[in-house]
């Protein structure tokens, strides 16, 4: 099937969507249905059945609301802002190198949240979601208004991630006001001080909204400095009820010092050392966006966005060689540090997503049938092993030529349909297909012991994903719901990339598949009880990694980069919180609340010379509970966070010399938050790592490592808000 005719058969779905709703209008107009909000106890809820042309209906969900939060939202602390996620491990990082914390349920890969969908206002914010799905911006959670979190079942809507989808939405313009100014100004430990502010308002037709937010730390270990800016822009023009065009614009700037990685000895005899100081790092990020909101009747919905990223990543480091425990000093014949390592990627990537919405009679029930494409082209331009200075502050000057030299990019094709089946008032059922064309280009050379490899190569593939949700409502707010839906995670861009002269690539290296499935029970009784469980099974197929082999010829060892595991995720994930005193009176004005965040995974491989060791980076359980107090001007949080051990690499050895593998043992960490509001001002604080515990969530065997990266011990925080 070529891509004409794969654009010529979409224009056609939507064109026959719209004219059913149409045609449906004219013979019986529907009840009109208001939304009031999300259903949930202290900001923490599920999605609706459907929203904005999206079906939620039979899939796992979860909606935070953020400003509910007691949390330190100055510095993302996502332990607090995400920690009532059953299952999400979390990859403290942003503090060492990264710019944002990684993310990722069910035993999944957290790095950089690789296995996600992560989104802001609904469309990516990582540069290539299949090439390099890298989440180097996340936007300033003062700036979130709430956060979206669907699982697996995700795949079918929004991309064929295994870990489902995340995303961030933004506040918007305030309502009835033609200018709103907000400011928000923390300290903190580790000389952190952070600015947000923000401005929004209407007028007539137009409204607009945008903040601004400038960060600075000197960080939790030596040499690990930071500054941050970032930035957003939205205008939106409504002409009529039915109709809104809105424009975006997100910016990130930084300049981050990243302190390197530790050995397990170095980490044992003093977790906030550091023997790197000239490693640097910069991520700047550029997204534009533009939707078309169409309303042509209240049963019908229409949506058109393009997104075009622009964006880079430079580091310049002494890199992995030697190992962590490598100290970077001066060479006495030289006088000098030895020259570091210099990369440059940029980015480029447009994405167009159409969708449509439309409810229709069927029998005596209503359905709900939503349709799109995703047209979308990515390209990356990666330079690598450039020799650079000798020097420490941050410079990308380098001499000679780049080791790496490499273009890749990747086209993707995808249209989808999904639609909810009433059948009676409490059951629906929900099937869903999405269909992924792909081709991926990769050209360029690698040099290694002075020799060249070349690389040309064009991959072009279609999937087919299928999936089915089902859910029955007992009440209004309580229901079982059950899911199954398949996921894939294609070949990226470092997986295509030539890794040495004694390395070789396997020509019939094939794109990991699997799916994803749930089966849980959710209920909100009222004001005071919120439970969600459910058990999940996710298999994870042809897992792509690097086995030895032996050159029958030559008689010498060689690396041969294959697809070499399956996996199975299987486990437990369940949310309960129940409110006392809403519970004894529901009218109370207080609030005194219990919860619990609980999972239980099971993820070890299922073929290969790995069978069965744990899942890398996959800890058995993850256990957050936590007390809420609070009353019209007075809120405060205690969260206990535990989470299990696991292993850096799939051999689950405890000790070795390879920096990415060992054991990540487990940790046990405590947080407090208060929160008092007057009016249109309040004060804000609290201790992050009371217990000041050491503690470390990753191994990692290049930057901003080698080796182990230590997580932040006990900070403190403070601020104040105002709002004019």
């Amino acid at each position: 099937m070529n891509n004409q005719s794969i654009i010529v058969a979409i224009i056609a779905i939507l064109s026959s969507m719209t004219t059913m709703a149409q045609q449906n209008d004219s013979v019986k107009t529907l009840k009109e249905i208001i939304v009031t909000g999300y259903k949930t106890v202290n900001g923490v809820g599920h999605l609706l059945e459907s929203e904005d042309g999206t079906i939620y209906a039979g899939k796992k969900t979860e909606v935070i609301v953020v400003d509910s939060l007691d949390a330190n939202k100055a510095i993302n602390n996502t332990r607090q802002i995400l920690g009532r996620i059953p299952g999400l491990n979390i990859v403290e990082t942003e503090s060492s190198g990264f710019t944002a914390n990684g993310i990722a349920t069910r035993g999944l890969n957290p790095t950089q949240s690789i296995e996600m969908n992560t989104r802001q206002n609904g469309y990516n914010i990582s540069a290539d979601v299949y090439g390099y799905n890298e989440a180097y911006y996340i936007p300033p959670m003062e700036a979130v208004k709430r956060i979206e979190l669907v699982r697996g079942a995700a795949s079918l809507q929004f991309g064929a991630q295994f870990g489902g989808l995340v995303n961030y939405i933004l506040e918007d313009a305030p309502k009835n006001k033609p200018f709103q100014f907000i400011t928000s100004q923390t300290g903190g430990s580790f000389g952190m001080f952070n600015s947000f502010n923000s401005i929004g308002g209407n007028y007539k037709k137009w409204s607009y909204y945008g903040f601004f937010q400038y960060r600075n730390m000197d960080g939790y270990r030596p040499n690990s400095q930071q500054w941050q800016l970032s930035g957003f822009g939205k205008v939106k023009y409504t002409p009529s009820d039915k109709m809104n065009i809105d424009l975006e614009y997100s910016l990130l700037r930084n300049k981050i010092q990243m302190p390197g990685g530790l050995s397990d000895s170095l980490f044992i005899a003093n977790p906030k050392a550091s023997i790197r100081a000239r490693n640097w790092l910069k991520s700047p990020w550029n997204i534009v966006s533009n939707a078309i909101n169409i309303n042509p009747n209240e049963n019908t919905t229409i949506s058109l966005k393009t997104t075009y990223l622009f964006s880079n990543r430079s580091l310049v480091w002494r890199n992995e060689d030697g190992g962590p425990a490598a100290p970077d000093t001066i060479d006495p014949s030289t006088n000098q540090f030895v020259p570091r390592e210099v990369e440059d990627e940029d980015m480029h990537s447009i994405a167009t997503e159409a969708r449509v919405s439309t409810n229709y009679n069927l029998g005596k029930n209503q359905s709900t049938l939503a349709a799109g494409v995703r047209l979308s082209y990515a390209s990356f331009k990666r330079l690598e092993g450039g020799e650079g200075t000798t020097g420490s502050d941050f410079d990308l000057s380098i001499t000679g030529d780049w080791e790496t030299n490499m273009d890749f990019s990747t086209t993707n094709i995808a249209p989808f349909v999904e639609n909810i089946f009433r059948i009676g008032k409490r059951f629906t059922v929900t099937p869903g297909i999405r269909f992924e064309y792909l081709k991926s280009t990769a050209r360029g050379y690698s040099i290694d012991d002075d020799y060249k490899i070349t690389t040309d190569k064009t991959k072009n593939r279609d999937f087919l994903l299928t999936g089915i949700g089902i859910e029955y409502k007992t009440k209004t707010n309580t229901a079982f719901y059950g899911n199954i839906s398949q996921a894939y995670r294609p070949i990226d861009y470092n997986q295509q990339q030539p890794f040495g002269v004694a390395a070789k690539i396997d020509p019939n290296l094939k794109d990991a598949f699997g799916f994803n499935s749930d089966l849980g029970f959710r209920t909100i009784v009222s004001n005071y009880l919120n439970i969600d469980a459910s058990l999940f099974y996710l298999a994870y197929n042809n897992r792509i990694g690097d086995v030895v082999k032996m050159d029958s010829t030559t008689g010498k060892s060689y690396a041969y980069r294959t697809n070499i595991a399956n996996s199975v995720h299987k486990g437990l994930e369940a949310y309960i919180e129940f409110n006392i005193l809403k519970y004894l009176n529901k009218h109370s004005k207080q609030g005194l609340s219990i919860f619990n965040s609980f999972s239980f995974i099971d993820a070890k491989y299922t073929s290969g010379e790995f069978k069965g060791n744990r899942v890398e980076a996959a800890p058995k359980v993850i256990e957050r509970a936590g007390l809420v107090y609070s009353n019209r001007n007075f809120s405060s949080t205690f969260q206990f966070n535990y989470t299990g051990d696991s292993f850096g690499d799939a051999t689950n050895v405890k000790i070795s010399d390879n920096p990415v593998a060992g054991y990540i043992p487990a940790y046990t960490v405590l947080d407090l938050s208060a929160t008092y509001k007057i009016n249109n001002y309040s004060i804000k604080c609290g201790v992050n790592n009371l217990t000041d515990k050491s503690y470390f969530t990753r191994r990692t065997d290049e930057y901003p490592g080698p080796g182990i990266i230590p997580a932040v011990g006990r900070s403190f925080y403070a601020g104040f808000t105002a709002k004019f």
